[in-house]
C-alpha cells in the first residue's frame, strides 16, 4: 500500500489478502445457520475445536489459482465484489448527468475496463514523470520531485500526512512516518532463509522488468536494480520493527520545524512542508531515526542512485494503471511471489476494487441504497449496545483492577462513538475530473483530491464524522483518537450477521467482532489512550503493572503456536489483536446470556444455544491460505492466523469448556489457574 493519509492506529479485525470462490450458501448450512457439512466429528471439540467445526471443509477446500486463500471473510468479499460489479456495469452504461457521482463512478470504472486503450497508450502517461527524473542533477531536485508525488498521494520514500494529535486528539497535526521500502518489511532485507531469499529475488526481478519496460536495456536495468536495492537496504537499517511500531509513546515526537531544520538541514523541513501545502510550525515525526537517515542519504548517496530509485518507484506506484506488461509484472511480485496466487483476477474484479479505492464514498452511496437497510442498522446498534452493557458489567467485576481505574475504564467505554453501515456525511468529489477515455489521469485526479482534502485539515479541529473505511468494506476497526468503533455495511452480512439469524449465531459471529473492536480500546495500545482519544495515562501504577503481566501471558501463549513449517506466531506483534479476540468472545458471550435465547436451553437441531454460539464463532473464522501468504502475514500482520484466533481464546474460556464438556486430558484443556483472563 503506497497511499498516505491512512488512520495511523485504526485497528481492524481482519486483513483481506485475497478472495475466494465457492462461497457457502446459508441455505446449504440448514435453517439454523450452522454448516454441518464442514464439521469433522472424528475430532473431539476439546482437542481442536477449529478442526471439529471446520475439519471436513479444510480437507476438501481447494484454493483456486486466482486466490491466495479461501474462507468466510474471503467468500463474503467475493460476493460483495459481484454485487458491486452489477452496480458498476449498470451505472457505467446509464445516461448520467455530467458531474454526478454516478457519472464519475461509472466513467472511472469504464475507463479502467477499456484495456484496449490502456494497452495502446503503454507507458505514455508516465513519460513526463520520467523526463523530470532524467533531468535531476542534485539532492534538492530529488526532494522536490518526491514532494510533487506526495501531493499525488503517493508515499514515495516517506509517509507524510495529516491526522489527530495523539496528545490533543481534537486537533489535526502534520505527521511524518517511515517508508521508502519495496519489500513488505524492513526485516526482509536482512533475512537469509530460503523463502525470504525467493521473495527478494522476485522483487529484484520486478525492479528490472519495470526499468526495461520503460526503455532501459538489460545491463542498465541490472545495474540500476543494484543501486535501488542497496539504497533501500540502507534505508531499512533506520526502520523500526513492526513490534516497535506498536508502542504509541515511542512513536510520538512532536518537534518544532525550526529545530528539525537545524538537525536535518538536507531534508529542508520548512520548505518541504510548504511545498506539500502542510503549513505548520511543528510536526509529529514518528520515527526520527528514519528521517536522520534520509538526511544523511540526501547528502551522501549518489544522484544516480536516487534517480534509479525514483524511476522504479514512480513506475511501481501506478503500474496497475498502465498497459498489460506492467500489470503482469506487478502481479508476479505482489501476488504470486508474496502471496502464492497463481492466476490474476478478471479485469472487472480488479476495477471494482480500484473504483472502491479511489471513489469509495461515491460508490458507497450507490451500494448502501441497494444493499443495506435501516432495519439492519438498527439491529446492529442493538447488538452494540448490549455488548456495551455486558462489558460494563465485566469491568465492574474485575478482581485485578482498582475501583478508581474501573471508573475511568467505564467512562471510556460509554464514550465510544458508534458508526454503523455508512457515514452520515458523504465525501465531496466535486473537484474530481473523470474522463471515460483516460484511466491513468482519472486515478491521478482522485489521488490529488484525496491529498488536498487531507492537507486542508492542518491545524483544524478533527471531524469525528469521517470514516476510515468505505461502506462496502469487509472489515471493522477501532480508532483510539476518536475512541470510536466502526462497522461498514459490507461486514454486516452472512456468515457474520443476518437479520433472520437467531441470537446465538449473531452474537457468536458479529457479536465477537463487536466485542473485539470494543476491547481494542483496552488492549496494550488502546489502553494508553483516554476517553477523549488522548495518549494519556489513566491507570494507577499497580493496575498498570498487573495489566502488563497479563499481556505477557498472552504473548507467551501465542509465541507457542506454529503458523507454517517451523515459523511461529509473533506473540509481541499480535498482542493487541489477541487481547481483543479474547475480550471479544468473552463480552459477546456475556451479552448473549442477557438475551432470551441465551437464558434458555432449548436445542435447535440437537444443538444447545451455547454450543451454537461457539460453533458460529469458529465457523466465521474458517480459512485456508497458501504458505507464501502465511509467511508474509506472520512477518507483517498484527493478527494471528485464523485458527489460533479460535483455539487461543477458547482455551482460556470456561463457558466453552462447559458447553462441549472439555476435560483434563483434552488437548485444549488448561487448569483454571492457567487460563488467561484480562477483560
Amino acid at each position: 500500500m503506497k497511499k498516505i493519509f491512512f488512520p495511523l492506529l485504526a485497528t481492524s479485525i481482519i486483513l483481506i489478502m485475497g478472495t475466494a470462490c465457492n462461497a457457502p450458501d446459508k441455505s446449504s448450512a440448514g435453517a439454523d445457520f450452522i454448516d454441518r457439512s464442514a464439521m469433522d466429528s472424528s475430532v473431539k471439540p476439546g482437542d481442536n475445536f477449529y478442526l471439529y467445526v471446520n475439519g471436513k471443509w479444510l480437507k476438501n477446500a481447494v484454493i483456486p489459482s486466482t486466490e491466495s486463500g479461501i474462507g468466510g471473510f474471503n467468500d463474503l468479499y467475493n460476493r460483495t465484489q459481484d454485487s458491486l460489479r452489477v452496480l458498476l456495469d449498470s451505472v457505467s452504461k446509464a445516461n448520467n448527468s455530467a458531474g454526478s457521482i454516478e457519472q464519475k463512478v461509472g466513467d472511472f470504472y469504464a475507463s479502467g475496463m477499456d484495456s484496449a486503450t490502456i494497452d495502446k497508450r503503454g507507458y505514455e502517461p508516465l513519460k513526463p514523470y520520467l523526463q523530470k527524473i532524467n533531468g535531476i542533477k542534485n539532492a534538492k531536485q530529488v526532494l522536490s520531485y518526491i514532494v510533487e508525488l506526495q501531493k499525488e498521494n503517493k508515499g514515495i520514500l516517506f509517509n507524510g500526512g495529516v491526522g489527530s494529535d495523539d496528545k490533543n486528539s481534537k486537533m489535526n497535526i502534520v505527521i511524518f512516518g517511515q517508508g521508502g521500502l519495496g519489500l513488505p518489511d524492513r526485516d526482509y532485507y536482512f533475512k537469509k532463509d530460503t523463502a525470504s531469499l525467493a521473495v527478494i529475488k522476485a522483487y529484484q526481478n520486478y525492479i528490472q522488468k519495470l526499468l526495461k519496460y520503460t526503455g532501459d536495456d538489460s545491463a542498465t536495468a541490472a545495474k540500476k536494480m543494484i543501486l535501488i536495492y542497496d539504497l533501500e537496504k540502507d534505508i531499512a537499517t533506520s526502520h523500526k520493527t513492526n513490534v516497535e511500531l506498536r508502542d504509541p509513546q515511542s512513536n510520538y515526537h512532536k518537534l518544532a520545524v525550526s529545530e528539525l531544520d537545524k538537525e536535518m538541514p538536507a531534508f529542508e523541513w520548512k520548505a518541504t512542508l510548504d511545498a506539500m501545502n502542510l503549513h505548520s510550525d511543528s510536526v509529529n515525526v514518528q520515527q526520527p531515526k528514519f528521517y536522520a537517515k534520509l538526511n544523511e542519504l540526501l547528502k551522501k548517496a549518489p544522484v544516480d542512485s536516487w534517480k534509479a530509485y525514483l524511476q522504479f518507484h514512480t513506475i511501481d506506484a501506478d503500474a496497475n494503471a498502465l498497459s498489460s506488461e506492467f500489470v503482469n509484472a506487478s502481479f508476479d511480485y505482489y501476488n504470486k511471489a508474496l502471496s502464492g496466487q497463481q492466476t490474476m483476477k478478471p479485469r472487472w474484479f480488479r476495477l471494482v476494487s480500484a473504483t472502491d479505492g479511489h471513489l469509495g464514498e461515491a460508490l458507497g452511496q450507490i451500494y448502501v441504497k441497494k444493499y443495506f437497510t435501516e432495519a439492519a442498522k438498527k439491529r446492529m446498534l442493538e447488538l452494540v449496545n448490549n455488548l456495551q452493557t455486558a462489558f460494563d458489567a465485566r469491568i465492574g467485576n474485575l478482581d485485578w483492577m482498582s475501583d478508581s481505574t474501573k471508573a475511568k475504564a467505564k467512562d471510556k467505554l460509554h464514550a465510544f462513538l458508534k458508526k454503523i453501515g455508512y457515514p452520515d456525511k458523504w465525501r465531496d468529489y466535486s473537484k474530481v475530473t473523470i474522463d471515460r477515455n483516460k484511466y491513468f489521469e482519472n486515478r491521478i485526479s482522485c489521488d490529488k483530491n484525496q491529498y488536498d482534502f487531507q492537507a486542508a485539515k492542518v491545524g483544524k479541529p478533527v471531524d469525528r464524522t469521517e470514516w476510515g473505511m468505505t461502506p462496502p468494506t469487509i472489515n471493522a476497526y477501532y480508532n483510539p483518537y476518536n475512541n470510536e468503533i466502526v462497522f461498514p455495511a459490507g461486514i454486516l452480512q452472512y456468515p457474520f450477521f443476518d437479520m433472520s439469524g437467531d441470537d446465538a449465531v449473531n452474537y457468536g459471529a458479529i457479536g465477537m467482532f463487536i466485542g473485539h473492536e470494543m476491547t481494542h480500546g483496552f488492549d496494550d495500545q488502546g489502553a494508553q489512550y483516554d476517553k477523549d482519544g488522548n495518549l494519556k495515562n489513566w491507570w494507577s501504577k499497580s493496575d498498570s503493572l498487573k495489566f502488563v503481566a497479563k499481556t505477557k501471558l498472552i504473548i507467551d501463549q501465542f509465541n507457542g503456536f506454529v503458523a507454517v513449517d517451523t515459523l511461529h506466531v509473533n506473540g509481541a506483534l499480535t498482542t493487541g489483536e489477541n487481547i481483543a479476540d479474547l475480550g471479544g468472545i468473552t463480552i459477546a458471550y456475556d451479552a448473549f446470556k442477557l438475551t432470551n435465547e441465551g437464558k434458555d436451553s432449548t436445542k435447535i437441531d440437537g444443538i444447545t444455544p451455547d454450543q451454537r454460539f461457539f460453533l458460529a464463532y469458529a465457523q466465521a473464522w474458517r480459512s485456508k491460505y497458501k504458505d507464501e501468504l502465511m509467511r508474509q502475514l506472520v512477518s507483517v500482520d498484527p493478527h494471528s492466523p485464523d485458527r489460533f484466533r479460535v483455539l487461543g481464546p477458547l482455551s482460556n474460556f470456561a463457558p466453552f469448556y462447559k458447553a462441549f464438556d472439555v476435560k483434563e486430558g483434552d488437548k485444549m484443556y488448561k487448569p483454571d489457574s492457567a487460563r488467561i483472563k484480562i477483560w
